[in-house]
């Protein structure tokens, strides 16, 4: 198979079949430098034009790594800013298929400037259409700035390679020592990774993605519900330490798009359906099961900051274009470590920020610890949570009974701490206390989760904020 039918087979396979229709074909590299004059230069390096997946509109450019090693130069630039023009105007994704060297030296000055503009159209797009890209091959210095800027970054888990600086140029380090490009390493120890998989799973999930989340910011993401609204989740509660199994119950038809699953894995990040909507979930996490049922890890029901970074991203893509988004909250506070609190008190800023600010429908579903600033931050009602929703275990206070009683009974003997304890446990952690403070709006039996959820979603459907804020600072 030849690079150049790599890069339309990847086309044709994204895309429904014979709905692709070229734009641009016939462009090729206008520089002279360096005999490209003398260099074919078919359609510039990158296929663009658009097409439809499951009928719906999306825009999409393809690098072909046969032509100058898919090098990025002026009129290659210029095609991909083009379709980003008219992804703008009709409010479609624009979908990026990478394979390249990078700069195309040749062009020097020229091709650093075509970065720049497609920097500018990303730039210009980000929150008003969905933006993915899908690292094949090479995506090196200034496109993996590009593929940051995207919404959403898949990789191929062998020939994909995604560096700022590649490998061999970081001291003390080589590929063969840690390939910090690879995807295995760009997915579980950075931000940047959304899915890892072979070719055609890549491309199967990118079709996923489409169908599940809205073509534009004025859009929106619905499609025909068959699942009982009603059904109970009889064994929901059992698996509440792991949110993507959870959420497979609660969702229509145990729809789960899980997002950069592999990275700050105690921070689950997904998209699910309930009644045929798109709903955002941003959940804790205290344990990880494999695809045989087995704890494969645990964790701390905590809130870490590399956590808080990954969930902020998520709400605000979602608070973008419109996504009602779910929190499930069992957290008793911060990771406590020297790395952590380098970062924390801002990550969590941020996360409370984005929450605070989003003004779409808002649910928060409390299913075991709420203890604290952690409990704060995640989308409480404090911080504008629209509906909060709790199990009848869960416990909701300013800290673990035990240790608030050692505080106030400080140098009393062990009965005078055990019996404040269980005092405060009454009348401060538990979950009715709370909802006499008007602080949970409902108690209810795990089982019935799934209805509970898609009535408040319901209620909440024509909610809006017309107050005007150009931007916060946070």
């Amino acid at each position: 198979m030849s690079t150049t039918s790599q890069a339309r087979q990847r086309i044709d396979a994204l895309l429904d079949d014979n709905s692709f229709v070229e734009i641009g074909a016939k462009v090729t590299a206008r520089s002279t430098d360096f005999n490209l004059k003398l260099t074919e230069t078919p359609s510039d390096g990158v296929i663009t034009g658009y097409g439809v997946i499951n009928g719906d509109l999306v825009y999409v450019y393809s690098q072909d790594a046969s032509v100058l090693n898919g090098s990025v130069g002026e009129m290659h630039a210029k095609k991909i800013a083009k379709i980003y023009d008219m992804a703008i105007a009709m409010g479609a994704p624009v979908i990026g298929l990478i394979e390249s060297a990078g700069l195309r030296l040749q062009e020097s000055t020229d091709a650093l400037n075509a970065f720049g503009e497609i920097y500018l159209k990303q730039a210009e797009a980000s929150g008003v259409i969905p933006q993915i890209n899908a690292v094949f091959g090479s995506c090196g210095g200034a496109l993996a700035i590009s593929s940051a800027m995207a919404d959403f970054t898949f990789m191929e888990e062998k020939k994909g390679k995604l560096f700022v600086n590649s490998p061999n140029c970081i001291d003390g380090n080589y590929e063969g020592k840690c390939d910090t490009s690879s995807a295995a390493f760009q997915a579980s120890n950075t931000d940047n990774v959304d899915f890892v998989g072979d070719e055609a799973t890549v491309i199967e999930k990118i079709r996923e993605l489409v169908s599940i989340i809205p073509a534009n910011n004025d859009g929106d993401a619905f499609s025909d519900c068959t699942d009982d609204l009603n059904r109970v989740c009889a064994s929901l509660e059992a698996s509440a330490s792991d949110p993507a199994i959870a959420l497979s119950q609660i969702s229509d038809d145990a729809v789960v798009f899980e997002v950069k699953a592999d990275y700050a894995k105690e921070m689950v990040t997904a998209f699910i359906k309930l009644n045929g909507a798109t709903v955002g979930v941003v959940a804790n996490r205290t344990a990880k099961y494999d695809d045989e049922g087995k704890k494969a890890e645990e964790f701390d029901a905590v809130i870490t900051a590399l956590g808080a970074n990954k969930a902020t991203e998520f709400v605000n893509f979602c608070d973008a274009f419109e996504i009602p988004v779910l929190t499930i909250t069992n957290a008793k506070g911060f990771k406590a470590c020297e790395c952590c609190e380098k970062k924390i008190a801002k990550a969590s800023a941020k996360l409370a920020y984005a929450f605070a600010n989003a003004t779409v429908p808002k649910v928060n579903l409390i299913v075991g610890d709420a203890f604290g600033s952690a409990y704060v931050t995640m989308n409480s009602k404090a911080i504008g949570c629209d509906v909060t929703i709790a199990w009848p275990n869960a416990k909701i206070g300013s800290m673990d009974a035990k240790m608030a009683a050692k505080i106030m009974c400080d140098g009393k003997g062990a009965d005078a701490i055990d019996a404040c304890a269980k005092e405060y446990e009454a009348l401060q952690n538990n979950v009715e206390s709370a909802a006499k403070r008007g602080y949970v709006d409902e108690i209810i039996e795990p089982q019935d989760t799934r209805k509970y959820l898609i009535g408040a979603f319901e209620m909440l459907y024509s909610k809006s904020d017309c107050a005007f804020k150009k931007h916060g600072t946070v």
